[in-house]
């Protein structure tokens, strides 16, 4: 099975843990990896519940622990002990985005070198990587948590970007610093073109969206189709995923629940792909 393929059959959908999300669940198999979002909105506990009651459809699970949403190193022991109750094996640790922590973690680091102490059944660790930067924090900064991560980090994931040169140079250049830790690159699912580009900007694809409206514009983009497909960006990503130097190890899909028609869109590019 060549490289591409590979990736196809083994993609992160990642949810919004909202009102009726469940049913949306149900195109996906036993075994899907499935990402569990949290946010400074809904709060940790409501990741960690929902996490609860997914355990008997058989995915496999990953939670999202906020850093900034973790109060204290007994509040961290606690979310380990429901997540062992649960069978969880997997977590993925970003700071979070929130202004000011709710208690003693101000950053992922700070999280996983505590976890790092603690008796944990967790054997995949994930942590977020910016490959078009970060508004508050200098990329030099970025690279060098990255790196002082590798020891703990399993992988990584990539914020969610439209432009691929960027996002291949970025992983170049990390590479370059010899950090090795494995990546799944962000990509956006299949779902309406206004609301992606909308979404986006909100959460901080500023540069990335820009770029997309201005390289294809936007009118033309809607005439075309009002449905967005990351076609393009999965083709570009194509030659990188042959190189092992690059480490790409999976696909990581922010499907905004729109989980159907992104599974629909793999299906897709794997009869393309004979």
């Amino acid at each position: 099975m060549n490289a591409a393929k590979k990736l196809l059959n083994s993609l992160y959908f990642e949810v919004i843990p909202m009102k009726g999300f469940e049913e949306k669940l149900d195109v996906l198999k036993a075994g899907d990896r499935v990402g569990i979002t949290c946010s400074p909105k809904q709060g940790l506990q409501v990741t960690l519940d929902t996490v609860s009651k997914l355990t008997g459809r058989g995915f496999s699970l990953t939670p999202h622990i906020a850093a900034r949403q973790v109060k204290s190193q007994q509040h961290l022991r606690d979310i380990v002990a429901q997540l062992t109750d649960s069978g969880i094996t997997s977590i993925f640790v970003p700071g979070g985005d929130l202004d000011q922590p709710m208690g003693d973690y101000n950053s992922s680091a700070a999280v996983l070198n505590d976890l790092s102490e603690m008796d944990h059944p967790f054997t995949r660790i994930g942590v977020a990587s910016y490959p078009e930067g970060h508004p508050a924090i200098p990329d030099d900064i970025l690279f060098d948590a990255l790196a002082a991560k590798q020891g703990i980090a399993t992988h990584m994931v990539t914020q969610m970007c439209f432009d691929m040169p960027v996002l291949l140079k970025w992983l170049s250049n990390m590479r370059d610093r010899d950090i090795k830790t494995p990546v799944w690159i962000g990509l956006p699912g299949v779902m309406d073109r206004m609301r992606l580009f909308k979404t986006s900007l909100r959460i901080g694809v500023g540069q990335s969206a820009k770029y997309a409206r201005k390289q294809k514009g936007l009118a033309g983009m809607l005439l075309r189709s009002a449905t967005y497909k990351p076609d393009s960006l999965f083709k570009e990503l194509k030659p990188a995923m042959d190189d092992e130097r690059m480490a790409i190890e999976g696909l990581y899909m922010f499907t905004f629940n729109q989980i159907d028609n992104t599974v629909q869109w793999s299906q897709e590019q794997l009869k393309r792909l004979g």
